[in-house]
């Protein structure tokens, strides 16, 4: 008999991986917006017009979420569970976080809220990718430009960042010391915690997740 658990319990494994790593994502960006110290790139956009529409930052993100999944059509790029969840989930969250969590006053409240919210993102990111079911739509913008047009994966996320991040500080977004340490530790925080929530091998050998690192993208909303 085999030890491994039936298909169904993995299913249900990557079920719940998959919503809750977007609800936790969601919380750890709003507990980024509230360290006041700055925001991941497409957050850094997602603030910005914020302030502009006088809309929820959720709502901009989920807005946002669905025109850039417009544009995997011409991209062919085929969107997933996890894509259509990612779209309606994650901006949910981060509002109905934002609406219980008070802004961080004082140096030490700061560094804790941006420290937990890095640190939870990567958590997020590694449940959300380990279940494996598509990735966010501006991820999936991005493999779909590099697919098309043969420029490599590192310079076309390179010009996409730069290009919200630029975008979204003239908005109004912030930019910060967290928007910088975000960059530079989300890649081995969130690598860390996708072997962690790995999931198994299914009983005829199926693997349901690979084992090794991504190819050189770590998955975002």
């Amino acid at each position: 008999m085999s030890s491994h658990p039936p298909r169904h319990g993995h299913l249900a494994r990557r079920l719940f991986q998959l919503y809750a790593g977007l609800a936790l994502y969601g919380a750890s960006s709003a507990l980024l917006v509230r360290s006041g110290l700055g925001l991941e790139p497409w957050n850094v956009l997602h603030q910005g017009l914020s302030e502009r529409t006088g809309l929820s930052m959720g709502v901009v993100l989920t807005v946002l979420g669905a025109a850039v999944l417009l544009l995997w059509i011409p991209l062919r790029q085929r969107p997933g569970l996890g894509t259509v969840s990612n779209v309606l989930l994650i901006g949910a969250a981060m509002d109905a976080t934002l609406m219980v969590v008070p802004e961080a006053h004082g140096t030490v409240l700061r560094v804790v809220a941006t420290t937990a919210g890095i640190v939870l993102n990567g958590a997020a990111t590694g449940l959300y990718i380990a279940a494996r079911f598509g990735p966010g739509p501006r991820d999936g913008l991005m493999t779909g430009l590099h697919r098309r047009t043969g420029v490599s994966i590192r310079l076309v996320r390179t010009v996409i960042e730069v290009t919200v991040v630029a975008t979204g500080f003239v908005l109004g977004g912030t930019v910060g010391v967290a928007t910088l340490l975000y960059a530079v530790t989300i890649g081995p925080i969130a690598q860390l915690f996708l072997r962690l929530f790995a999931v198994p091998p299914t009983s005829d050998g199926l693997a349901v997740v690979a084992a090794g690192q991504p190819r050189g993208v770590i998955l975002r909303p």
